[in-house]
């Protein structure tokens, strides 16, 4: 981009009360971690790297599209391994209030799959993969898919590496 990088782009995006319907998905060869906040911080509300396979982007363009927030699996797992260093113990009210198929639906969204993905694995469908997603959300007072990751981590259901 000749006048601005993609994070300016986002943050003025984000910031335009005329665009605020508008979802940015960030599709960049530089997955550092430092860039990867600074899209999230922008405004963005989805971050892949541009080795993503075109199916898995249709469905990232998809997910980001109807409101939910996406990151590739590999720059996730970085980011969960530095901020998160080691699991500690469960959280208040964390993946011990859920049932066995909540936990797995939890799982899955930990290790970065969306909510199609998430039914094509467990044999659902998109549907209930996402109200399963919601009911997690609503039972951990998580805001979004994020600090459902971070639930999951924290917990010891996934550890870093395992993805």
């Amino acid at each position: 981009m000749p006048d601005l990088d993609g994070i300016e782009a986002t943050r003025r995006i984000a910031a335009d009360e005329d665009l605020a319907d508008v979802r940015v998905l960030v599709l960049t060869t530089y997955d550092t971690d430092e860039n990867i906040v600074d899209a999230l911080r922008a405004g963005a509300s989805g971050f892949l790297v541009k080795d993503t396979r075109p199916a898995e982007l249709l469905d990232a363009i998809r997910t980001v599209a109807a409101g939910e927030s996406l990151l590739s699996p590999g720059p996730t797992a970085r980011l969960i391994e530095r901020f998160l260093p080691s699991p500690s113990a469960p959280v208040a009210g964390g993946p011990d209030c859920l049932s066995e198929r909540e936990r797995e639906v939890l799982t899955l969204v930990a290790r970065g799959l969306n909510n199609t993905e998430i039914a094509d694995t467990l044999g659902l469908s998109p549907l209930t993969a996402k109200t399963h997603v919601s009911r997690i959300m609503g039972k951990l007072g998580a805001r979004d898919r994020a600090q459902l990751v971070i639930v999951a981590y924290e917990s010891g259901m996934v550890t870093p590496g395992s993805i």
